[in-house]
């Protein structure tokens, strides 16, 4: 009904610089929240960003002042800019999308990539 599609993932040196990608396509009628979360080997999958229709961000303590999320709302685009890469951002990185759908306009769904794996080596 909904596909979330990351790409951007890959190998990069601690001190680097990466941006991810996320396009959703399908039964898209709009796009309310979106973010980014990510999971390293066994932990948690935890948020990383988060940015609203409007614009509004919210960011994890151990990311803010390195990475930056915006989007697209006329792509379905959300984007993620990493600066700085620290070895202990390595994880797979997942897009998230909160999606009105065009069969139920009173609902919201949650929607998932299939994640982009993100390696920082020192």
């Amino acid at each position: 009904q909904v596909q979330l599609v990351e790409s951007g993932g890959g190998l990069v040196q601690a001190g680097g610089t990466r941006r991810l990608d996320c396009v959703a396509s399908g039964s898209i009628y709009s796009i309310n929240a979106m973010g980014w979360y990510r999971q390293a080997p066994g932990k948690q999958r935890e948020l990383v960003a988060t940015i609203s229709r409007g614009g509004s961000t919210n960011y994890a303590d151990s990311v803010k002042g390195r990475f930056t999320i915006t989007r697209d709302n006329a792509r379905n685009a959300v984007y993620l800019w990493m600066d700085r890469l620290k070895p202990e951002d390595t994880a797979v990185y997942y897009c998230n999308g909160r999606v009105v759908v065009t069969s139920d306009f009173q609902g919201e769904y949650e929607f998932w990539g299939q994640g982009t794996q993100v390696t920082v080596s020192s």
